[in-house]
């Protein structure tokens, strides 16, 4: 199938047309934003998005470029905009403080709904530190509950400091993870609803 009668599919809505440009640009597309996230479960997701958006967009294409051409070009632009929001995610978990971790409202003076997101956010963030080794959750509570520095940690657990450091960033990742899991609790770092 020549790209103008995948084309004249698309715009004819056709599904087999539409799974055709996948089946043939799947794989390249992968590639090349993988080569720029560096995860496998991050690119499928934006792999995802950029087919997405294709797909919503093709009314748009005009033929100025060939057709791979401009679905890269949608690749790159979900590509840098994922990578943007990670950025801007990854600096407001570094920037969390300790006490930034705790959910603003207190479960008595919250409204109905406010309760059913801090219920919700219990669960999930639950969920989620289930799924931590044992050695993390010891390296999570000897920080913030015993108040060991990241030095104190290494020496104790035998771990280096970026291995302590990477653990308790994963544990942070995990609360803000849960708190939009759950309705968009707001922690005390940063913005309100999600």
């Amino acid at each position: 199938m020549s790209d103008q009668e995948l084309l004249d599919g698309i715009r004819a809505k056709s599904e087999v047309h539409f799974a055709e440009l996948y089946r043939r640009y799947f794989q390249r597309i992968y590639n090349f934003v993988y080569t720029r996230m560096r995860n496998h479960a991050e690119t499928e997701e934006v792999v995802q998005e950029t087919f997405l958006a294709v797909f919503k967009s093709f009314e748009n294409y005009r033929g100025q470029s060939s057709l791979l051409s401009w679905v890269y070009g949608i690749a790159k632009n979900t590509t840098n905009n994922s990578l943007r929001r990670t950025k801007k995610q990854s600096e407001r978990i570094e920037l969390a403080d300790d006490e930034d971790l705790i959910p603003r409202a207190s479960i008595e003076l919250a409204m109905p709904d406010e309760q059913l997101d801090l219920h919700r956010f219990r669960e999930q963030l639950s969920e989620r530190l289930d799924t931590l080794a044992t050695w993390q959750a010891e390296i999570f509570e000897m920080r913030h509950f015993e108040n060991l520095s990241i030095p104190e940690i290494s020496e104790r657990t035998a771990r280096s400091s970026d291995a302590v450091r990477s653990s308790l960033y994963r544990v942070k990742r995990m609360f803000f993870d849960a708190a939009e899991a759950s309705g968009g609790v707001a922690l005390a770092v940063g913005g309100g609803r999600g």
